[in-house]
């Protein structure tokens, strides 16, 4: 597309202008009905294929939980959409490289649910699908003013806005999926905000795929919120981002693909500001961009007192308000950008000082400084964990390495041995191998510990690859290990 208009659409008989109200509740209420039955069905059947284990330190469920949510919803919207293409004439013709990549984007997360592949072969597969969707011809190669006339021509910088369009939505939708409820009502909300745009701008098929999508959002939901029953997985978390990264796509008339991105961009206010408050966090702490932690949005408004429903509801609303902020630009053709943008300064600096993220404004220096001491410090740890992996290959023992590592558990501030006040701590090997190792109660933040003990698993695990066993120094640990804290060796 050389520019994200429907002006150059034909609006044969196919593509009915009007959509009564009881073909919209048919179609909402028809992929509701569908998502929830499906769902219901897994419950039902799941056996132990997708289950999302609890590790009682970023994922606090008790029990094991099914994450193949979205095959529900991946089934309601594609039988709603045959159904608006063969019996409601709206064209499906059009949609087919969406639909198809679509399936794409849900198949790599899906795969992931059911076997994990790893963040690198997940971000090929995204690339990949969105660079097939740009050759089938759905790109942002034109921007054109959606508040005035004029239009930019963007040139060969279309294929990496629109990759990072594709790409950049499902990360954002999967990273905030870390609560009940919560990606599945942001995704349900900001399908209503599609649906509405394609009811304004008189695009019938736009309002049909949205409206399926919310459906079967809603019927997804029934088992998602507090305390959730199933999970939506990765598969469910990359189409809803695809869906609605694509979607937005179609949703410019007579104007620019920009309005209606404006539009998306304001109402992911919340997941977009989690985003970027993850990036500078783990950024200036040194850490993995791609790392998991606890310290997004909803975590920090438990830790602020805040049961699951009530931040649930609190992050609902700002998404709701965020979402009518979005349209009123559009509505207004841009007349309150302005007061939008500052709406938005401001949630983000309010939101950074309320969480915690900022401790005072007046002493946000000093906190920076504390926070590259810290790095300072990983940065050694991890040196230290690299030094000891090499010492498996230097070491011509087990027990010259045993001796390795006992020293460089002390280094680390680390024991193995209980000591008046500390705290043990399980580490699990791929190997099923369990060890005991001790941290002091020093005030040091428990993510930090953990931090310490993960840099140790791949001398571990490189140990018991060459020799067959652990350390001597932690062998006696291993028969009877406490039921604590479980690390996972981190890919």
């Amino acid at each position: 597309m050389t520019d994200l208009t429907t002006a150059d659409i034909p609006m044969g008989p196919w593509v009915p202008r009007h959509v009564s109200w009881l073909e919209m509740g048919l179609y909402f209420g028809g992929a509701l009905l569908v998502a929830a039955l499906g769902t219901w069905w897994i419950l039902k059947n799941s056996g132990q294929v997708g289950l999302d284990a609890p590790d009682h330190r970023r994922k606090l469920h008790e029990k094991a939980v099914p994450r193949l949510g979205g095959g529900p919803i991946f089934l309601a919207v594609g039988l709603a959409c045959l159904a608006a293409g063969y019996l409601g004439g709206l064209g499906w013709s059009r949609w087919l490289p969406v639909a198809i990549c679509n399936a794409l984007m849900f198949s790599v997360g899906f795969v992931d649910d059911l076997k994990p592949q790893g963040a690198k072969v997940k971000l090929i597969g995204q690339i990949g699908t969105a660079l097939i969707l740009y050759a089938l011809g759905v790109s942002i190669d034109t921007l054109s003013n959606p508040f005035g006339e004029g239009s930019i021509s963007l040139g060969w910088w279309g294929l990496p806005i629109t990759l990072m369009w594709l790409v950049s939505i499902p990360n954002i939708i999967n990273l905030i999926d870390g609560m009940d409820g919560l990606a599945g009502g942001f995704g349900l909300f900001l399908c209503l905000t599609l649906a509405f745009i394609g009811y304004y701008g008189l695009q019938p098929d736009v309002l049909v795929v949205a409206l399926a999508m919310a459906g079967a959002l809603a019927g997804f939901l029934i088992f998602n919120l507090p305390p959730a029953k199933i999970f939506l997985g990765d598969g469910g978390a990359y189409l809803i981002g695809f869906f609605i990264a694509s979607v937005s796509l179609f949703t410019s008339n007579k104007g620019s693909v920009i309005g209606a991105l404006l539009v998306i961009i304001m109402a992911l206010g919340v997941p977009i500001l989690d985003t970027l408050f993850a990036i500078i966090r783990r950024a200036v702490r040194g850490v993995p961009i791609f790392n998991a932690d606890a310290e997004h949005i909803h975590h920090r408004l438990i830790l602020l007192g805040f049961s699951k429903g009530r931040a649930l509801v609190a992050l609902y609303s700002v998404c709701l308000a965020l979402s009518l902020v979005g349209l009123s630009v559009l509505l207004t053709k841009g007349v309150a950008l302005p007061v939008a943008g500052a709406f938005l300064l401001l949630l983000a600096l309010g939101a950074a000082r309320y969480l915690g993220y900022v401790r005072s404004w007046r002493s946000f220096r000093e906190q920076i400084d504390e926070v590259m001491e810290r790095r300072r410090k990983r940065e050694f740890f991890r040196a230290y964990g690299r030094v000891l992996d090499f010492e498996v290959e230097r070491c011509e023992s087990l027990e010259s390495f045993s001796k390795q590592f006992e020293h460089g558990v002390k280094r680390m501030g680390l024991g193995l041995s209980a000591q008046s006040g500390s705290l043990p701590e399980t580490l699990k090997l791929v190997s099923g191998m369990l060890c005991t190792i001790h941290h002091p109660q020093d005030g040091t933040e428990t993510s930090e510990w953990h931090l310490r003990l993960d840099v140790l698993l791949p001398a571990l695990e490189r140990c018991v690859e060459k020799w067959g066993s652990l350390p001597s120094c932690l062998q006696q640990k291993v028969a009877n290990p406490p039921l604590v804290t479980s690390i996972p060796l981190q890919a």
